[in-house]
């Protein structure tokens, strides 16, 4: 049932109950540091629980200073330092090997087929599959700062030279030999008429008949930031995306949907890791698309959008001292304004909180309100590195959408609700004070402590 109090205290959560509702569970991706080339992997181990925001304080205590980055200027406390020896972090600044998030960016793109799953239809079919909605959903994202540009210079199919099978590829492989000969051949069949390196990324979009469905078996993957990537053309192919089937959930949206694997493959590119952990989506939910990106359409968190450099330093508010802070916070689906209020506990983890609403991307919100979420840049990708607070602890969620994490559908906070949270010797208080007339939320933000503790 919802919570009647007016204050939802901050702890663990060790599962959402809701009732049963058909959805699809995204199996784990291998995602970013995987190595290709002649080079042989280290695999990753599988992922643990999530291990979720701390409970509050009962009398926060004076703690350290947050160490600055001078880069970010006066947001520099909340400029989170990047987790050490991770496939990815949420830490900033996002790391050199990946492609720039804004301006204009080429991403090549080739369709694929096999000597025993030839393609079906025509390969400019299964383009029209994700473009031009995938550079939409970009421009929408970004408020403009992103010009996403595909590039098909080849409109038909591309045959490998070898069969599927023969390549071995398995779901959520890392950069091992089945792929190493396959971008390989990418490369000998693609090269004669691509120059790879007029592009910044580069998707392989493989015909749906080649491998499971979707349903049944996730085989998209990205390589990102690959230190070992094979050249061509003089450039390394360090950031691949490739998209197998179709996410079809039977709801009757493939049309309108299907596309944003694409999208949270490319934003792996980017610098983002996985958000969704080994029981799905149970971490972030539906509130953004490197959780999960079946069914109805979801947007990016405001810490992804800052970190990929999608907000301006007007549009976040760090609040680092203690004492009584009250903003108005735009819907993240809209362009200006307040975004993203941070409130940093420590130099690797925090608090973030922004406004949400059925607006822009964001089409699957059924209670608008201010989401508070939990950033810790020392979890890894796939093991949930954001988690949401559930304003509504237990509750079946507010939306009969299928694969949308219902847990978690209704987690915002509205006016007149408060959170109460804080770890590491800082206690945190967000009260949702009004909506005005304009839309935005009005919030007051209260800190208790001066700082928060180095871990």
């Amino acid at each position: 049932m919802k919570h009647s109090s007016e204050t939802t205290r901050h702890r663990p959560r060790h599962g959402t109950r809701h009732r049963a509702r058909p959805r699809i569970r995204r199996p784990r991706r291998g995602s970013a540091f995987a190595a290709a080339a002649v080079l042989t992997v280290a695999m990753v181990a599988a992922p643990a629980a999530a291990p979720g925001p701390p409970p509050a304080p009962d009398h926060p205590a004076r703690a350290p200073a947050l160490a600055a980055n001078p880069a970010y200027g006066a947001l520099a406390p909340c400029a989170l330092t990047p987790g050490q020896g991770l496939q990815m972090s949420e830490g900033l600044p996002t790391g050199h090997g990946y492609v720039r998030s804004t301006g204009k960016v080429r991403a090549l793109t080739l369709m694929i087929d096999f000597p025993d799953a030839k393609g079906r239809g025509t390969a400019r079919k299964r383009y029209t599959e994700f473009f031009p909605q995938t550079s939409r959903w970009f421009k929408r994202g970004s408020y403009g700062r992103l010009n996403y540009r595909p590039v098909a210079p080849i409109k038909r199919w591309l045959r490998m030279p070898h069969s599927f099978r023969s390549y071995g590829l398995k779901r959520g492989s890392a950069f091992e030999p089945g792929y190493r000969r396959l971008v390989a051949d990418i490369v000998e069949v693609a090269d004669p008429r691509v120059d790879f390196s007029r592009y910044d990324l580069v998707n392989i979009l493989v015909t749906p008949n080649a491998g499971p469905p979707a349903a049944r078996a996730v085989l998209s993957v990205t390589y990102a930031d690959n230190q070992h990537a094979p050249i061509a053309d003089g450039v390394p192919l360090a950031n691949v995306s490739f998209v197998y089937s179709r996410q079809d959930d039977g709801s009757g949206t493939l049309r309108e949907t299907g596309y944003r694997v694409l999208p949270h493959e490319n934003g792996h590119v980017f610098g983002l890791p996985d958000l969704y952990t080994r029981r799905g989506g149970d971490s972030a939910g539906h509130w953004d698309v490197m959780s999960e990106d079946w069914g109805a359409g979801n947007d990016l968190l405001a810490w992804h959008k800052w970190k990929l450099g999608w907000l301006g330093a007007r549009q976040v508010e760090c609040v680092a001292r203690p004492g009584i802070t009250r903003r108005a916070l735009s819907p993240l689906g809209r362009r200006g304004g307040m975004k993203l209020i941070f409130i940093p506990v420590s130099s690797y983890a925090g608090y973030a909180v922004e406004a949400r609403t059925n607006e822009g991307n964001d089409d699957a919100v059924c209670r608008p309100g201010v989401l508070v979420s939990w950033v810790d840049t020392r979890v890894d990708s796939g093991r949930g590195p954001i988690t949401v607070v559930d304003s509504t602890p237990g509750s079946n969620g507010c939306t009969d959408e299928r694969n949308v994490h219902p847990g978690l559908s209704d987690a915002t906070f509205t006016p007149g609700e408060t959170f109460t949270g804080g770890a590491l010797g800082t206690g945190v208080r967000v009260r949702v004070t009004e909506r005005d007339s304009r839309g935005d939320y009005r919030v007051e933000i209260t800190r208790y402590a001066s700082g928060g503790g180095r871990g």
